[in-house]
């Protein structure tokens, strides 16, 4: 197997691990970032000795990425030996969701339907709604005892009242949005919905600092997306080219990992290694690395996946610092489970110029499904600078690849190109995220923002990984980590070490010796109905 064959659990689903009944060494998971052990087995029935290494290699080499593992694993668990109901905690998808949102989705759509059919009803056919009166027609339209509409009405003075948008145009927007008979206008993002989303990451992550009136936000779909689209952008931009250093901080999501290599980006990748003896915190040693201009990028994950540990603010402020030795650093966060840890505080809202911010609704809400995810950036950053820096044979490639939408192309922010290389930039005017998903995305967010004090959804939320990791912890006999940076929201267990100490050394040395990780795994998924994450990749 290998010294610590560690796994990813999604804690989000430990509960109903724990309800199956499955044993504690079931429940064990992931080490990240470690490679396979020379390991020899005997074997076979003519007496040959396999060596399990060159086996595991092999077999590594035929693999697409851990997620193929797992889709294999799942179809094994689906008939499991157990009879037990299928546990899978291969993907990182909560097993809750938000209703709020999707009541007032629904009851939201009746409203709209209900405009447009005001300009035409015939049969099936409905007109398009108009904006003169329509604050008027809503609050009418909305009754106060009900529990939706009351929502509704609250979040709409958030936005007039809070964010200075006129009723009219708000309402307008989210109509025409979330009947979706218009092309997104602009492609980035709708206007409020941009100053909602806005006022959601403000709130949830700058920790005071004021970026709402500097940040420009594109709705993607999800958080993958977004990755891809940035990657895309900065390859093409000439930002990033083949051959070129960045830094990611390991263990890190396994797709992350493989990004830097496919397609023509052929990057050079720098490990920027936390440890669980630091808390999962970037030492100063590793981050010292980032101080060499040869490194373009620094990409990770905060808190981390798997780790699940958020950066502390004296690591964020060494960060600052290694900025000031290398002003052209860009930064690519993905801040997911931000919302997972009591008072965290993105990188983005400390070192805005340099950061690109990827945020994603998935996790906390409950809807992955939806793909919605964004991209923010401030007004002023690091990548227009390092655009009016390029050499002129580079200028000039750009702006013939852009003169389809723009004769200016210097006065064109990378977060437009970003947009525009989303839709290979000839069908830039067509690009941008559905209407209906970004006024999804607004009531995603507003669900917390009409809440002054203490969103009660989010505090459950949290409240619900807690529980289910302590009893997790308790069921294994570890030690549960208090660390207030800990999100929870995945756990790392050293397998080694859990079976040494429930069934002693000779045990552990032979499951060693003679098991290797995948082959693990599937026993899990075909005996106990357990889907794992196949850690190794991280």
């Amino acid at each position: 197997m290998r010294n610590t064959i560690t796994r990813l659990l999604c804690t989000a689903l430990v509960l109903c691990l724990l309800l199956q009944g499955c044993s504690s060494k079931n429940g064990a998971l992931s080490d990240a970032g470690s490679r396979q052990r020379m390991q020899t087995a005997q074997s076979t029935e003519s007496g040959q000795t396999i060596d399990r290494e060159q086996e595991t290699q092999a077999q590594l080499k035929k693999e697409i990425s851990a997620f193929e593992i797992t889709a294999h694993q799942r179809q094994l668990a689906a008939d499991n030996e157990a009879g037990y109901r299928v546990l899978d905690a291969g993907r990182g998808n909560p097993n809750w969701m938000n209703t709020q949102s999707r009541y007032s989705f629904s009851r939201f759509m009746e409203f709209a339907i209900g405009e447009c059919e005001r300009t035409m009803n015939e049969g099936n056919m409905a007109g398009q709604a108009v904006k003169k009166g329509i604050g008027k027609r809503f609050d009418k339209a909305m009754d106060k005892e009900n529990e939706t509409d009351a929502f509704l009405l609250d979040a709409v003075d958030y936005c007039v009242d809070r964010l200075e948008i006129n009723k009219d145009d708000l309402l307008k927007e989210m109509v025409d949005g979330i009947i979706g008979d218009y092309y997104p206008s602009p492609s980035r993002c709708l206007p409020c919905t941009e100053k909602i989303l806005g006022a959601y990451l403000q709130d949830t992550m700058y920790q005071g600092e004021n970026l709402l009136n500097s940040t420009r936000i594109f709705p993607t779909e999800g958080g993958s997306a977004a990755m891809a689209y940035i990657f895309d952008a900065l390859n093409h931009n000439r930002l990033l080219t083949p051959g070129d250093q960045i830094a990611i901080a390991t263990p890190i999501f396994t797709p992350y990992l493989e990004i830097p290599s496919v397609k023509d980006y052929n990057l050079v990748s720098v490990d920027i290694t936390s440890t669980e003896e630091n808390n999962w915190d970037i030492s100063e040693k590793e981050l010292k690395k980032l101080e060499n201009p040869s490194i373009k990028a620094f990409f990770l994950v905060n808190p981390s996946n798997p780790a699940s540990h958020a950066l502390s603010q004296k690591t964020i402020e060494r960060l600052r610092k290694v900025v000031e030795k290398n002003p052209d650093l860009i930064i690519l966060t993905d801040d997911v489970y931000g919302t997972f840890v009591d008072g965290f505080q993105t990188i983005y809202s400390v070192i805005p110029r340099n950061t690109i911010l990827v945020y994603s609704f998935s996790k906390l809400y409950g809807v992955t499904g939806w793909r919605v995810g964004l991209i923010a950036m401030n007004e002023d950053n690091v990548m227009d600078d390092l655009l009016g820096k390029l050499s002129k044979e580079d200028k000039d490639y750009l702006r013939d690849e852009y003169s389809i939408v723009t004769d200016d192309i210097n006065s064109m922010p990378f977060i437009e190109r970003v947009v525009a290389d989303s839709r290979s930039i000839g069908l830039y005017h067509t690009s941008g995220l559905s209407t209906p998903s970004q006024i999804f995305m607004d009531f995603l967010a507003l669900t917390h923002l009409v809440y002054e004090d203490e969103d009660p959804y989010i505090k459950q939320a949290n409240l619900i990984v807690s529980q289910r990791y302590k009893i997790l912890m308790k069921t294994l006999s570890l030690p549960v980590d208090e660390e207030t940076k800990n999100a929870r929201y995945y756990a790392l267990i050293d397998i080694m070490k859990l079976c040494e100490d429930h069934y002693g050394k000779a045990f552990a040395d032979w499951l060693d010796k003679s098991v290797t990780e995948i082959e693990f795994l599937d026993d899990l998924a075909k005996t106990k109905g357990l889907v794992l994450m196949y850690g190794p990749g991280f």
